[in-house]
């Protein structure tokens, strides 16, 4: 898994770091990272035109000294300052030995000197800067961002918050240099971000709460049932959902769970003769109770929010067996919070969207996601899962995992009855709550970009394009 840490963890370590080490040795390595990255993706190099946004901290002079680089490869290199009298003294002499350029943010040439830039280096705030700016940052982020050159972020762009990742006008970075270690913000505001290239200065953080998986995690994850398996070794799935109403939701989740490849899947709903007509390997039964054992239950796609809906939640909730609510049995569950407070203590998923989020934790502002993810996971006892353009997911202990695959293409309807099918099966075949749900999530967004490049459109277009990673 690829960690991701807090400001306070990487400051931490770089405290340790530089006990022995003479700042400006560490800025300058930082500063040749970023002249690299700038180096790797502009062409041609000499007369190309890099403006400078430079603030009173470190990120400034590691700008102002990846511009003394840049300028020495026959750059044209122009600093502008936030604030001159707090500019970085060493790094300000050395561009300006370098031959580079200086202005203050406020001269009248500043717009014409962006528009014309081939790079612009964002050097202003970095893990320092909390929304909102103020005025003159803003000015400047905004004047840059209109800018068509190539864009590069020093550690993290600014405007986002280092921690929650919330923002509302950052720099729009094409690639962000960041030190140290990977910052939990740039998983999360990754539309600011852009390509992410995490440079080594020589120390290390401790303590990741908040982590990525790859493709070759969620391999090593999936159950095996191995040589001696059969179809109840490798995991039983119940699936409660659909209803008159949402008869589609049934078919998509049972789909989503049978194309995960457990052994076996039972469903109980009112939709069984229409489940095992699109699914014929699928034991159905009309109620949980009737369904035979099972290892895992989902419970609320399309399942309505009736009596006979609050039923069957019930006996799912009241199982001793892992449960993954969602959608009806979401609504359903903000209503009668003394089932999911009796489930303490036994494994317990809940996956909503945003609005479903609010309905069941209306305390928490969503406006920070990964603070509201972890608050909702530790008073609830259940892991959560909060869908979105990065889906996070969070244990009652703090630790989440941020997905980073996907696409576009599975915003449609349905979408969310398949991961739960998905999340279903892993649940059953014997991952904790947060594995299934993260291995889940990573899964279901590997189909969505199959699907996308296969201009396959609808939610049912993602069942045969679940596949293990790596075949």
């Amino acid at each position: 898994m690829i960690p991701a840490y807090s400001v306070e963890q990487i400051r931490a370590a770089e405290a340790v770091a530089l006990q022995d080490v003479h700042d400006d040795s560490v800025m300058r390595r930082a500063s040749y990272e970023i002249a690299m990255a700038v180096l790797d993706r502009v062409r041609p190099v000499v007369g190309a035109t890099v403006v400078l946004l430079v603030g009173p901290g470190n990120n400034g002079g590691d700008a102002l000294y990846a511009g003394a680089t840049l300028r020495r490869r026959q750059m044209a290199v122009t600093a502008v300052l936030l604030d001159a009298a707090r500019a970085h003294a060493g790094a300000l002499a050395a561009l300006r030995r370098a031959g580079g350029r200086v202005l203050e943010a406020s001269d009248p040439s500043l717009e014409v000197v962006l528009a014309g830039a081939d790079v612009v280096i964002d050097g202003l705030l970095g893990l320092a800067g909390r929304p909102p700016m103020r005025p003159g940052v803003l000015r400047l982020v905004e004047k840059a961002n209109a800018a068509r050159g190539l864009k590069v972020a020093v550690d993290l762009p600014t405007g986002i918050d280092p921690d929650s990742g919330r923002a509302e006008v950052a720099f729009r970075a094409d690639v962000t240099v960041t030190f140290g270690g990977l910052k939990t913000a740039l998983l999360i505001a990754d539309a600011f971000a852009g390509a992410v290239v995490v440079a080594d200065l020589g120390f290390e953080p401790l303590g990741a709460q908040t982590f990525s998986l790859t493709d070759l995690d969620v391999r090593a994850m999936l159950p095996d049932p191995g040589r001696a398996g059969d179809k109840f070794s490798g995991g039983v799935p119940g699936i409660v959902a659909g209803s008159r109403q949402y008869p589609g939701a049934a078919i998509l989740s049972v789909g989503g769970a049978v194309n995960t490849r457990p052994g076996m899947v039972r469903y109980a709903g009112p939709q069984a003769q229409a489940v095992v007509s699109r699914w014929p390997e699928v034991v159905a039964a009309d109620e949980p109770e009737g369904a035979g054992p099972v290892q895992a239950w989902v419970a609320g796609p399309g399942m309505g929010t009736d009596t006979e809906s609050g039923a069957r939640l019930r006996a799912v909730m009241e199982s001793d067996v892992p449960v993954l609510v969602d959608a009806d049995g979401l609504t359903l569950l903000a209503g009668r919070r003394s089932l999911l407070e009796d489930r303490r203590g036994r494994p317990t998923l809940l996956t909503p969207h945003d609005r479903e989020f609010a309905r069941l934790f209306p305390d928490l502002d969503l406006s920070d996601r990964l603070g509201s993810v972890r608050a909702a996971a530790a008073a609830s006892g259940a892991t959560v899962l909060l869908k979105g353009h990065r889906t996070l997911i969070a244990d009652p202990g703090g630790r989440v995992a941020v997905n980073t695959t996907g696409s576009s293409w599975l915003a449609t309807a349905g979408s969310g009855d398949v991961l739960s099918g998905i999340i279903g099966s892993l649940l059953a075949g014997g991952l904790t709550a947060w594995e299934a749900a993260a291995a889940g999530a990573h899964l279901h967004g590997r189909a969505g970009e199959r699907a996308a490049a296969d201009r396959a459109p609808g939610a049912t277009a993602l069942w045969d394009r679940i596949r293990v990673p790596g075949f």
